[in-house]
């Protein structure tokens, strides 16, 4: 025997259509990041890659962009360029060209990341292990 059916107090609303789905790379708007790269005049890029980390060195310009103030404001803490990308919805090519931009007018600061060092030898912690153990 099977347990009746439950049914709803309200009957259930009609789910919206479901959205057209955006293929994978697809922008919104493809001339829009050409707006926000510009006019790449020498084809010359600063060397970033996804975890160079970008600080801001001074506040945004009257004169600046609207992605440039906000990469300004975001980085008053360093953030590496993948961050970057992430928050501005902007792919990595985009931020390249407007860290560029950045960097030349002296705005930003690209540092390399931090590399952990490697964990020192085994003997040597040993070492000094029993070294203190002797006080």
């Amino acid at each position: 025997m099977t347990p009746p059916r439950r049914q709803r107090r309200y009957p259930a609303q009609e789910p919206p259509p479901p959205a057209k789905p955006e293929r994978q790379g697809e922008a919104k708007n493809p001339e829009r990041l050409y707006v926000v790269a510009g006019a790449d005049e020498d084809g010359a890029r600063a060397a970033l890659d996804l975890v160079t980390l970008i600080v801001a060195r001074a506040d945004p310009p009257p004169s600046a962009t609207p992605e440039q103030t906000a990469v300004l404001r975001l980085c008053a803490a360093p953030l590496s360029v993948a961050e970057l990308s992430a928050y501005l919805n902007l792919p990595f090519s985009a931020m390249t060209v407007l860290i560029t931009e950045l960097l030349t007018a002296e705005l930003v600061q690209a540092r390399a990341p931090i590399v952990r060092q490697a964990v020192p030898d085994r003997s040597l912690l040993e070492a000094v292990m029993h070294g203190l153990q002797r006080l």
